[in-house]
């Protein structure tokens, strides 16, 4: 199946490593241009040069609570490739800790990267994408079910993905599709340090594997498939959806 990204154009943020990474991965193979941001300049390199590097991909520095960040990194598409056909917003995971531990800096911080960061590229993607654009958002199984110890992305995820739905409505007119992706037990980096907070990593992801209907964790690859998919132009008549990825986790129709 040709799912027709050839020569389109996508700005994917927190693209350095994760679902991120897996998602730009599996658009570049089917010959996608990218921008993708990370942290530093030196991530943001060593991905766009894993990805195809000069003339398919470039990378950027960007902090998602910089409200410069969107205009920087909409014009770099722009301004290397001639286009823009999407964004897929991606950042790392908020603090691990239960509410009663939570300190009032930490949602701060975690508001302005994983909510407001999120709503404010999404906004600029909104004003700058014509019809067949599409606005993707890497969320979370807990904007369906509360997941133990994560009491920060438990309060935030559900809330963006209520904008993203609402963001679809909006700009259904205009030919703009937004999506929603929901993760669960991904074989990552992140997933791996949540694992091991247990203090025995192996039994947290034996336990985890044994209420997941596919019986393991998914692999970045099969993330990054799903993500590509949402994003092309073979998925035009889907928006507004939350697509899990999960192995069937999550038990609701």
């Amino acid at each position: 199946m040709d799912l027709g990204l050839k020569d389109r154009v996508y700005v994917v943020t927190g693209a350095t490593r994760g679902l991120g990474m897996a998602a730009a991965r599996e658009l570049a193979a089917d010959g996608a241009k990218l921008v993708v941001s990370g942290r530093s300049q030196e991530s943001a390199d060593a991905a766009a040069a894993a990805l195809g590097g000069p003339g398919n991909t470039i990378g950027m520095a960007a902090d998602n609570t910089g409200a410069d960040t969107p205009d920087r990194l909409i014009g770099a598409a722009r301004e290397e490739f001639g286009r823009l056909d999407g964004v897929l917003i991606s950042v790392g995971g908020p603090a691990v800790g239960l509410s009663e531990t939570i300190t009032d800096d930490q949602w701060r911080d975690a508001f302005e990267t994983v909510f407001l960061g999120a709503v404010r590229l999404a906004r600029a993607a909104a004003a700058a994408l014509g019809e067949g654009g599409v606005i993707g958002f890497v969320l979370s199984g807990s904007v369906y079910e509360p997941i133990p110890g994560l009491a920060v992305s438990n309060g935030l995820r559900p809330g963006l993905a209520g904008f993203a739905k609402n963001l679809a409505d909006e700009l259904g007119p205009r030919g703009i599709r937004v999506v929603g992706l929901l993760p669960s037990r991904i074989d990552t980096e992140r997933v791996a340090e949540l694992d091991a907070l247990s203090g025995d990593a192996a039994a947290s992801r034996a336990r985890h594997s044994a209420t997941i209907p596919l019986g393991r964790y998914g692999t970045p690859e099969e993330f990054g498939r799903a993500a590509a998919f949402l994003l092309s132009p073979a998925a035009s008549y889907l928006t507004g959806i939350m697509l899990p990825v999960d192995g069937g986790a999550r038990h609701g129709f």
